[in-house]
């Protein structure tokens, strides 16, 4: 019969939650990490903005009045709101939308052709990132009168 020794098993390693204020900080996490984050985000953004924007398409279809009344919005204020303000909750509004677009379209993409390399998975975030915020500069131009 063979003779059980006294040695102890090798030490395994030991596993920890993650701390927010001393591990969080010092992670990189890949452009792709950030561009999946921001399409979440703005996808909230937009899920909760709805009902604003719902109300802001009917105030700018219903009539003639309304319609003025759309644009002096954007123009006068609201309540206590400036115009300016306004007109900068619509552009990060124009940002949600036009990121989450081009984020939904990439990974699209990537679940029609299955590819799931790191090089494309960097190069698409950073085209998704570049594309959203130029249409984001040429949509918040038009919309603060630069043309």
């Amino acid at each position: 019969m063979p003779e059980l020794s006294s040695a102890s098993p090798p030490a395994r390693p030991e596993f920890r939650n993650l701390s927010l204020f001393s591990d969080i900080p010092g992670y990189r996490m890949p452009v792709a990490g950030y561009v999946s984050i921001l399409h979440r985000i703005s996808g909230v953004l937009l899920f909760l903005a709805l009902p604003f924007l719902v109300w802001l398409f009917s105030l700018s279809v219903s009539s003639e009045i309304s319609y003025a009344r759309f644009t002096a919005l954007f123009s006068a204020g609201w309540w206590i709101l400036p115009g300016w303000l306004l007109k900068l909750v619509a552009l990060v509004l124009l940002w949600c939308y036009l990121h989450h677009i081009c984020a939904g379209l990439r990974y699209l993409y990537m679940d029609a052709t299955h590819v799931t390399t790191k090089e494309f998975g960097k190069a698409s975030a950073l085209a998704v990132l570049a594309v959203s915020l130029l249409l984001t500069v040429v949509c918040g131009a038009k919309l603060f009168g630069a043309w």
